[in-house]
Parts: structure tokens; sequence; C-alpha cells
């Protein structure tokens, strides 16, 4: 019969040796001293052997058998774990990503697969690229900091604190191992507690969005302007990158929206990709600008002033809490908590480039797809937004 947790932890020494059996060849030893040691029996050619799995509870029961199936692995393949063991030991493979890549087969077991997914997601985007290569017992607090401020420098707050708590388990695990003695990333969390939040827009929060969308449609000002507001949002581009859009940047066939390099920060074209409904909401500001060369026009043949969509904000009466350029901040923030896209594909919809030269080329060329999607799945969830808003409004009636 298997172990439960409660059976782990009521268990005391009594001056002698004990072994609460779980299953499989896994089992409990409960020291003379009540130190609680995860053994695994298994025969290698022939010969009975014993692998030490980790101290209890730092090693929960559904990590050790993470562990023992992993064993039972490795001897299907006719390979001996201790020896497997010893070897990656000896030759200098207690990296990081090696201890964090078997924490994560420990604990996979007991979760879901899209959490196991997401997870490890977070490690080989956010972290392994940073020490993952470094001994385990190398890595430092303010290596471990530098990683997760960069998660935080592009608004994943909650992405940043879960990933501080995966890598400070996989330091616990190893300190269960034997491997090291501390977890330095538990001196970093005052660090990032205290570290003020840059905000330099006023932006709306996922759950402020359904209310704003409701009064962008009852918007009282010009149609152009509410459509031109709602366009900005779906496609988190800059407002002067709307102001002065011609209708020849548009490629309509694609549906992709290219912005000449000299209007942009980066001084190269940017790729805009239009989503269903923001084609649509082209068309509808194609039929008001008539033969205007610009998409959004304003007075005597010239681009809409700076700050006509900012006003239109005011008079929504989002003063002083929101502003159009917040909207790419909370585009980013949503993108990036979904766990659905890549940091590249996020930042290249903002037009935030890698100064790597090599890199940005691969990204130019390798991203347009995940990036078609990303917009359309952006559009989607705003329009679901205001569905849930407007089910909301009924509901009272």
């Amino acid at each position: 019969m298997a172990l439960t947790d409660s059976q782990c932890r009521a268990a005391k020494g009594n001056g002698k040796v004990q072994k609460l059996s779980d299953s499989g060849g896994l089992y409990l030893q409960v020291q003379p001293s009540g130190s609680k040691l995860w053994r695994l029996n298994y025969r290698f050619e022939g010969k009975q052997k014993t692998l030490a799995l980790g101290k209890y509870p730092e090693v929960t029961i559904s990590a050790a058998r993470g562990l023992r199936d992993n064993a039972k692995r490795a001897l299907a393949d006719g390979v001996d774990p201790a020896e497997q063991k010893q070897i990656t030991t000896q030759s200098g493979h207690d990296s990081f990503e090696a201890i964090a890549r078997e924490w994560h087969r420990a604990q996979s077991p007991s979760w879901t697969v899209p959490h196991a997914e997401r997870v490890m997601s977070r490690f080989e985007r956010d972290i392994f690229p940073h020490f993952g290569k470094k001994h385990i017992g190398d890595v430092t607090a303010p290596e471990i900091l530098k990683a997760i401020r960069l998660i935080e420098k592009r608004g994943a707050l909650d992405i940043s604190k879960r990933t501080r708590q995966s890598v400070s388990a996989v330091f616990k695990f190893a300190i269960a191992l034997g491997k090291i003695e501390r977890d330095p990333a538990a001196d970093i969390t005052a660090a990032l507690q205290a570290s003020p939040k840059t905000k330099n827009f006023s932006s709306l929060t996922e759950a402020e969005l359904p209310e704003f969308l409701e009064k962008l449609q009852l918007y009282d000002g010009a149609a152009q302007t509410r459509i031109a507001l709602e366009l900005v949002i779906r496609t988190a581009v800059r407002t002067n990158e709307l102001r002065f859009a011609k209708w020849v940047e548009i490629d309509w066939q694609e549906s992709m929206w290219r912005i000449p390099g000299e209007r942009m920060k980066m001084s190269r074209d940017h790729i805009v990709c239009l989503s269903t409904q923001s084609v649509q909401l082209l068309r509808k500001l194609q039929k008001i600008a008539g033969n205007s060369e610009w998409i959004v026009p304003g007075d005597k043949g010239h681009p809409i002033s700076e700050n006509t969509l900012l006003f239109a904000l005011y008079r929504m009466g989002y003063h002083s809490r929101a502003t159009v350029h917040g909207f790419r901040g909370t585009f980013s923030t949503i993108a990036n908590e979904s766990e659905l896209w890549s940091a590249d594909a996020i930042e290249l919809t903002l037009a935030h480039v890698h100064g790597n030269a090599v890199r940005r080329a691969y990204n130019h060329a390798q991203r347009l797809d995940e990036r078609r999607k990303l917009a359309q799945w952006w559009s989607d969830l705003l329009d679901k937004k205001d569905r849930m808003n407007l089910a909301a409004l009924l509901s009272t009636d």
C-alpha cells in the first residue's frame, strides 16, 4: 500500500532504522535520530542495489516518485541509475539547468500537463539563457535578480514572482540531494519587493478593460476618433505611428501595415500584423477619409492633431487613469501573463528591437506567423471582454 504524506510526517525515530514502503521499490528510511531519507531498491545485472533520492520533507512524496520513475526509465534503457548519477556528478554536469530539469521531472507527475509545460517554458525562456550552464553551486543572488528583473521589465510581474519561486524550489531540491547548502534565490525576495515599478504611462488593467470598451463604443465624439482609438488599442502602435500613417502603407491582401523606418524609433520598417477586426476598422476609416492620403486626416489636409486621441480619453472620463501609449503596456502585460506567446513576438509587435543584428534578422524572418496569431488573439480577447461587459449589462435589465 502506497505511503501518504501524513504517514511520512508522523514517522518518528525510535532508536533503530525503520523502512516505510511506498511502491516500486521506493521507501522512506527513518533514521534512529528521526531524520527521513528516500531510498530506492532495484536490481541491475542481477545485483540488488539501493539509490539515495534525497531527504524528506525537502523531497516530497510526489518528487520521490518522480525520481523513482526516472530511475526506472534508465533501467529500461539498460543504464544503472546509480552509475548515471555518479557520472553526472563527476563530469561536472550539476549545472543549474540539469538540476532544474531533474526537479521538473520529479514534480511533473503531480502537475497537469499544461502547468508542467508552462513551468519549463519559463525556465527555457527566462532563466537558462542567463545561468543555466553554470554549476548550481556557483549561481549567485545578483545573477538571479538580474534575470527576474528582466521579466518584470516587460510587465509580467506575476510571472516574475512565479519564476523566482520555481528557481528557489530548484535550489531547495539541490539542497535535499546534498549538492549545495543554501538557496540564493531566497535572498532576492526583499530586493524585488523594494524595487519601484516604473510606470511612465497610465494604463488600464485587464479587469478595467470591459468598462472602458463599453464607454468607447458609446463615445459621443467624432466617429473617426473613436475608430482610430480602437485601432491603436488593437494594433498596439504608438500615437504618432497612426497619426502620420498613409493608405499606401496598408497591404490589404496580406493584412499587413508596413510603417516606414523614418517614422520608427528603431529606424527600420515595422510590420504591423492586422487582425480581421483591425482590417474592418481600417475599412471604416477609409470611407471617412475619402481621397485623403492620411488614414486619419485632420483639418486642411494635415494629420489629426497630437492630442486628439488623448482628449478623447479625457472626454470618456479617463483623465489621469489612462493614456494612449498606456494601452501598449496593457497589451504587453496581458500577452506576457498569458504565457501563450514568445517574448520575442510580443516585443516585435511593440517594435522593441533586440540590439543583436543576427537575432534581429532571425526574429524578423521567423516570428511573423506567430505575430499574426498574436494579433488575432489580442483582438478576439478584446471582443470577449466587450461581450462580457454587454452580458453583465443585460443581466441587470
